[in-house]
């Protein structure tokens, strides 16, 4: 099985507008597939650095003088490229959904289909885990979690039945946390529910969020002019974000205006919101929800 399949592979790497001699940045390399394909569009002065906290993702780097792989989360983005003597880029690619490898396999928790202990860690030397969240974060935190990250309605008896639970005893496995949630989970809608509970867990485990924010505030400092951002969101959360800051350069709120009405922004978008194609979801079902959105700095 393959480590990990590239959503929409040529699509972003095209939105790069690579140039032969540029310098690039793939903050999510996983299994290697959109940093190959930027290589083999650059020259031989052109140069890659990934970004991957996971250990896993180490066994796939690129032996290529081209290429430099650093096993750290992206928020420290323009720390570690100034370590290596960089300042600008002319583009940053990033593909914000869990690996396929990830998924698959069961002991790193992120799959519903596993009986597995509560871990959901991308990078697997961090102190908080699926299992700190379930048990240690008070009904208001929980509450809060589930609400925000995954979007779900019922999140505050979720939350009060969780914190009953584990006074009981702790909730250590995906199976126990299952039984635990078994009133919430519909026979119909049994695999959505499991899924946006999992994903709200997900996303505090790793601070998906925060990270997200701190990366796209970096961007408009690191990119050179006309240089490129091209990234792929999941969930509606990450998505909205990418989508404010490019338009607005804020997160929430409107910028401020000059007396003609004019703002100024770091970015620019290119093109349209790009979704993949009915034939590469056929081919990979995971690409379902992948929203692409590239923009370039002004």
């Amino acid at each position: 099985m393959d480590y990990h399949n590239a959503v929409l592979l040529k699509e972003t790497v095209d939105g790069l507008a690579v140039k032969p001699d540029g310098v690039y940045v793939d903050v999510t390399f996983g299994g290697g597939g959109h940093s190959r394909e930027i290589l083999s569009q650059l020259g031989p002065n052109g140069k890659l650095y990934a970004f991957d906290q996971d250990k896993d993702a180490l066994v796939n780097a690129i032996d290529d003088d081209r290429f430099v792989l650093i096993n750290e989360n992206f928020r420290f983005i323009k720390r570690f490229l100034r370590f290596y003597g960089v300042k600008e880029v002319d583009g940053v690619l990033a593909d914000f959904g869990v690996s396929s490898h990830q998924f698959d396999v069961a002991e790193r928790g992120f799959s519903t289909r596993f009986e597995a202990d509560l871990d959901m860690r991308m990078n697997q030397d961090s102190s908080l885990s699926a299992f700190e969240v379930v048990n240690n974060y008070d009904e208001e935190q929980l509450r809060a979690v589930l609400f925000q990250y995954g979007e779900l309605r019922q999140a505050p008896a979720m939350a009060r039945v969780i914190v009953a639970a584990r006074k009981q005893s702790e909730i250590k496995t995906s199976e126990q946390l299952k039984m635990v949630l078994k009133p919430f989970l519909n026979h119909q809608k049994e695999n959505k529910v499991l899924a946006q509970i999992y994903q709200a867990i997900r996303i505090e485990v790793n601070q998906e969020i925060e990270v997200l924010k701190e990366l796209l505030l970096q961007t408009p400092e690191i990119l050179k002019k006309d240089g490129r951002l091209s990234f792929i969101s999941y969930h509606s959360l990450e998505d909205r974000l990418v989508k404010r800051f490019i338009r607005n350069g804020l997160f929430e709120g409107e910028p401020e205006r000059d007396v003609f009405g004019n703002f100024e922004v770091p970015l620019k978008k290119v093109g349209k919101l790009i979704v993949p194609s009915k034939e590469e979801i056929e081919i990979n079902n995971r690409a379902r929800s992948a929203k692409l959105r590239i923009a370039k700095k002004i």
